[in-house]
């Protein structure tokens, strides 16, 4: 008697333990929070993680020491509204319609996981830069919460004019106040640093010194005004930085940075010429660090895979617990990045990414009939690959209208006012100059993109290569302009009225100036090149 009560405990127990795994394995494990930090205009390699003297940034620092840090993420389109765009909806840029270009309206069929993550029980806000700039609006006309429910109203005194007054992390305290209780949250953190205008000299007044620059790129010259210039620049870096720290040390506060996924970029490459608004590596190369607590495996690796913002949404549904097809979105072009999270090991982690697509359509205003300066390229294992559709046309927009596709600094108003200096037109050249319809870059040799091999017979076999590859693709994903319809990009309105025909009335006399650009900066008569 007393075996068969010793028996039937133990079977009690197994059975009694068989169901609570049973349950467990049953039962969803709680959906993270996810806070996502993104800068405006900061370019890739300028944070202490990757090696860089002369900004520090601790907070994202923690981020990669404590998680992965990205050395090969790409945006599809190197400016705010498109780049913004491919990172909230999965696809890229020439998949968006109007949303390709910059100050557009955004179409109403393109959901976004900000809005699909509130639609499935998520808590979702932001701070200050969302999507934009253009209208988003839904098909009944109502604005749409592109990035989350705003919140804004915390105020705090920069360390710099150039700065937005906002108190990003005090904004963050209020969304963790509003947050249901047992409800996972979703925080947009919309910073506008570095985004221009800078205070010039802020930098150095802060205490840095123009020596602590190992380089200035080669496309700029090496001067005090360029140094003050990346001073500033940095500064600005760092204030943003300054209020992800404090963020991440709210969430650790409430017991719940292990079960938050933290994902830290920025839109696109740094507010300088050659930089943003082009498609160079300084343009659509960004910085992106990752932490999601045990749930990445080996944290501190280091990530050679080269990851595009369109991978961003995959991951975050994924993470949440959804499938795509029940979000409502569109089909995405991008793939999770679990798989790297869940992998061991560092360096080049999936050998299937071992390329990104880029390019652009239309960005700013300041060319005949609006048109845009259309590009499609294609980066693969250190090399850089671009078709310029238009080369007749100016990238930066015209001389006479002040090339307002690069906004106004120190550093641009220097480069044009040397313009025919026999000594630093070269600048020029780099920066403002019509370009030819095909550009190759050894990116590994060249970073700046300095020597275009393009026409270099030892490299038309790889030419061949990535251009055969990046149309193949590029037509698989029914971009317009691989079928003789990029046309389309150029006929979508601005969705800023004042902005319209802007070139017509501005050279019927009409002397429109955007007030981010110099005086200086206008040619007096349009350039034959």
């Amino acid at each position: 008697m007393k075996r068969w009560t010793a028996s039937f405990l133990v079977l009690a127990i197994s059975l009694s333990a068989g169901l609570t795994k049973a349950n467990a394995q049953a039962t969803p494990a709680k959906r993270p929070n996810i806070l996502f930090a993104i800068a405006d205009d900061w370019g890739y390699g300028h944070a202490s993680a990757y090696g860089c003297q002369w900004t520090k940034t601790p907070a994202f620092d923690r981020v990669a020491r404590e998680g992965l840090l990205f050395t090969h993420a790409y945006t599809p389109n190197a400016k705010c509204a498109p780049s913004r765009a491919c990172l909230l909806t999965g696809r890229n840029s020439w998949q968006l319609e109007a949303a390709c270009n910059h100050i557009c309206f955004f179409p109403s069929k393109f959901k976004t996981w900000a809005e699909a993550l509130a639609e499935h029980g998520y808590f979702v806000g932001k701070t200050t830069k969302g999507w934009g700039p253009g209208v988003a609006n839904d098909d009944a006309g109502k604005a749409r919460l592109m990035a989350g429910r705003s919140f804004d109203a915390q105020k705090a005194q920069p360390p710099a004019s150039g700065m937005l007054n906002s108190d990003y992390a005090g904004n963050f305290a209020d969304f963790l106040k509003a947050a249901p209780a047992d409800t996972p949250w979703c925080f947009w953190y919309g910073g506008v640093e570095p985004h221009r205008a800078f205070q010039y000299g802020s930098g150095v007044k802060a205490g840095k010194r123009l020596t602590d620059i190992d380089r200035v790129p080669g496309y700029w010259p090496d001067n005090e005004t360029i140094r003050n210039d990346l001073l500033d620049y940095a500064l600005e870096i760092e204030h943003f930085d300054g209020h992800l720290a404090r963020m991440l040390d709210q969430i650790k506060a409430r017991g719940e940075l292990e079960n938050t996924l933290v994902i830290v970029t920025s839109d696109h490459g740094m507010p300088f010429p050659r930089a943003k608004g082009n498609a160079y590596d300084a343009s659509n190369h960004v910085p992106l660090a990752i932490r999601w607590g045990s749930q990445i495996k080996s944290p501190g690796r280091t990530i050679d895979d080269y990851v595009s913002f369109i991978d961003v949404a995959p991951t975050l549904i994924e993470a949440a617990g959804l499938t795509w097809s029940e979000t409502g979105m569109l089909p995405a072009a991008g793939r999770s990045l679990s798989p790297v999270f869940a992998a061991a090991s560092r360096g080049r982690v999936d050998p299937a990414r071992d390329h990104v697509l880029i390019g652009q359509e239309r960005h700013d205003i300041g060319r005949p009939n609006d048109w845009g300066y259309p590009i499609r390229g294609i980066v693969q294992d250190g090399l850089l690959y671009l078709r310029n559709f238009e080369p007749t046309r100016w990238p930066a927009c015209n001389p006479e209208t002040g090339y307002l596709n690069c906004d106004g600094s120190p550093t641009k108003t220097h480069i044009l006012a040397y313009r025919t200096d026999a000594e630093q037109n070269r600048f020029w050249q780099l920066c403002f100059a019509k370009r030819p319809a095909e550009e190759l870059y050894d990116v590994k040799r060249d970073p700046d993109c300095l020597k275009n091999l393009a026409e270099d017979p030892a490299h038309q076999e790889k030419k061949r290569q990535l251009q055969d590859q990046m149309v193949a693709e590029l037509k698989a994903q029914d971009d317009p302009r691989m079928f003789g319809r990029g046309e389309v990009f150029e006929q979508y309105p601005y969705a800023d009225p004042g902005l319209r025909d802007f070139y017509k009335r501005y050279m019927g006399g009409e002397k429109l100036r955007a007030g981010w650009v110099s005086p200086t900066d206008f040619a007096p008569q349009p350039l034959d090149q």
